[in-house]
């Protein structure tokens, strides 16, 4: 079992940058798959972005490619979201979570595929 905990989410004006985090306790973080979700107020839980048990596979939602960038560092136990040119549309709930398997190289979009997940950080852009 794992447990999650974000951070970095706050208050940031259109066209700004914040970079979360989301540190795992225990061990054998590497045999994850760690993915991030957002959720706006009245809107479903959607994907993000994934990244692989070893980060050499990832995966971003159209809305965010170009702007927003995964990385994990396993060393740390550690998973980043990078968030550049942030839009007012960008404002929810970011939450990571954390999916075991056994494959390297697999990431997941769905978030019924997680078993594991943070209690969110809240992200608001301003315009």
């Amino acid at each position: 079992q794992v447990q999650l905990v974000e951070s970095g989410g706050g208050l940031v004006q259109a066209g700004g940058s914040l970079r979360l985090s989301c540190t795992a306790s225990g061990r054998s973080f590497s045999n994850y798959a760690m993915g991030w979700f957002r959720q706006a107020p009245g809107k479903e839980r959607e994907f993000v972005a994934a990244v692989s048990r070893s980060g050499g596979f990832i995966n971003y939602a159209d809305s965010v490619k170009g702007r927003f960038t995964i990385s994990r560092d396993n060393a740390k136990n550690t998973v980043y979201l990078q968030m550049n040119s942030l839009k007012p549309e960008d404002t929810a709930v970011y939450y990571c979570a954390a999916h075991p398997t056994y494959y390297m190289g697999a990431y997941y979009n769905e978030p019924a595929l997680y078993d594991y997940w943070g209690q969110g950080t809240q992200v608001t852009v301003s315009s």
